[in-house]
């Protein structure tokens, strides 16, 4: 293997308690192309407490059609094509492990470096002996993209204290950018834009046609070709100006563990996901499957009763079920001990309640740990079960290509630990177009109408903060 890049790592503390990651990232987006920027407002737990802003990419993976184009700190450039589809996990882990840090480093208990960026739901291609229908122009990104960045800003909410590091991937000491970016984010200017939606909402289905898909899956459900099926509906917008007040306002209106804005100029993806795709640390995995979804009606005490009937719900619980034993047998490929630490807990959301589940492995000695994200991607919650089945028949009922929706979006270190979300609650933004979709859990016991319902509470969330980044 080509020698790795030595990464020498500088860095600053201060406090942060007149900062916030959305002033963070306004300052910084104009300067540095490909900004991006991750929050959570789950904090449930140390480790969820942190919001990070990375700005100046300098080395890049990105894997289309089985093409890989890689960019590294010196300036080097490579091309690759993939001999066989499932290539793609090698090909990625020997990219990351180009990157190794120098020993005289600090190391911190909280994301500092690594490789962040998305896999598409079509991605799914290159990990298993499956077909997928080709991008949709309109909607057509990178299937897989990752960066490595100069600069990690990583903000500790429980402390009001921020981290500026400075990564140097090149011989010699790291480099002097570290007081500017302090300057920049000093500054008590940003410049904001406004926003405004141009068109009325689209769909590429009719509510008929979506009856009829519904039904279809039904159908299958009963003749045993599936246990459950998760189709999707999508719906766009057109928009004039800065669709960065539209993440502000679904934070605002819709807070989740997950947070994200990824700008990679010619498209943009940002949403609030309430779901990890899968989470793997120091050979330990989790997955957290949600599945179960009533709608809810700001009132606490309805909302206790409406809670109550979903976890007593025949369909919504049989539902659950499929999806955890889903997720074990998934980590069940490369874990052992798997077991199901956490089972059918109510969670409540902005818009929705939703059942949710742990189910945690150990990694069995020597496995890829990306292999194991191969293993399980995409979710089951947004398949179904057999998931190879019910792609399938997703993927000759839907009349476009998912793209990232349904794929998964986030951070890995350079030695394989991976925290991603599943790209729902997710808008896509390109062409002056915001694209955004949900699906619903179907199963034998289906109700039609039930079904169509709940992708307008899924999508609730999003829909509003449409119109309130109109009042920013």
């Amino acid at each position: 293997m080509t020698s790795p890049y030595a990464i020498k790592t500088r860095y600053k503390k201060l406090l942060a308690d007149t900062l916030t990651p959305v002033s963070i990232y306004l300052k910084l987006r104009d300067r540095f192309v490909n900004t991006l920027l991750l929050e959570s407002s789950d904090y449930h737990g140390n480790e969820d407490s942190f919001s990070y802003i990375c700005c100046d990419s300098v080395a890049s993976f990105v894997l289309n059609k089985g093409q890989v184009e890689q960019q590294f700190p010196d300036g080097e450039k490579e091309s690759l094509t993939l001999s066989y589809p499932k290539e793609a996990i090698l090909v990625l882990q020997r990219f990351a492990q180009r990157f190794t840090t120098d020993q005289d480093s600090p190391s911190f208990p909280f994301i500092t470096n690594g490789l962040f960026g998305h896999i598409t739901y079509d991605s799914v291609a290159y990990f298993e002996d499956i077909s997928i229908q080709p991008p949709s122009p309109e909607t057509a990104i990178d299937q897989i993209m990752y960066q490595v960045y100069r600069y990690v800003i990583a903000i500790n909410h429980f402390k009001d204290e921020l981290y500026i590091f400075e990564h140097s991937y090149e011989n010699g000491s790291a480099g002097e950018g570290l007081e500017q970016i302090e300057i920049i984010i000093k500054n008590r200017n940003f410049p904001t834009h406004t926003f405004a939606a141009t068109t009325p909402e689209t769909s590429n289905v009719t509510d008929d046609e979506m009856r009829g898909v519904i039904q279809t899956c039904i159908d299958h459900c009963h003749r045993g070709d599936v246990f459950q099926i998760v189709p999707s509906r999508r719906f766009s917008r057109n928009f004039q100006g800065d669709e960065f007040n539209v993440y502000r306002a679904l934070r605002s209106i819709n807070p989740s563990p997950y947070l994200f804005y990824f700008d990679y100029g010619n498209y943009k993806i940002f949403g609030s996901s309430p779901e990890k795709q899968i989470f793997i640390k120091g050979g330990q995995a989790e997955i957290h499957p949600i599945a179960g979804t009533f709608k809810r009606t700001g009132d606490d005490s309805a909302d206790a009763e409406a809670a109550q009937q979903l976890l007593n719900d025949p369909k919504e619980t049989a539902e659950h079920v499929m999806l955890v034993d889903l997720a074990r047998n998934d980590l069940s490929r490369s874990c052992d001990a798997v077991k199901v630490e956490t089972y059918k807990e109510v969670q409540f959301f902005s818009h929705v309640i939703h059942l949710v589940s742990k189910v945690v492995g150990t990694m069995k000695e020597g496995t890829n740990p990306l292999q194991l994200v191969a293993d399980t991607f995409p979710a089951g919650t947004l398949s179904g079960a057999p998931k190879h089945n019910a792609m399938t028949i997703i993927d000759g009922l839907e009349t476009s290509n998912r793209s990232i929706y349904g794929g998964a979006i986030g951070f890995m270190d350079f030695n394989g630990d991976f925290n991603h979300a599943i790209a729902i609650r997710t808008f896509l933004s390109k062409d002056n177009t915001l694209f955004y979709r949900a699906g619903m859990g179907v199963v034998a016991k289906s109700n039609v109408e039930s079904e169509l319902n709940e992708i307008n509470s899924k999508l609730a969330a999003l829909r509003n903060a449409i119109a309130m980044a109109e009042t920013i």
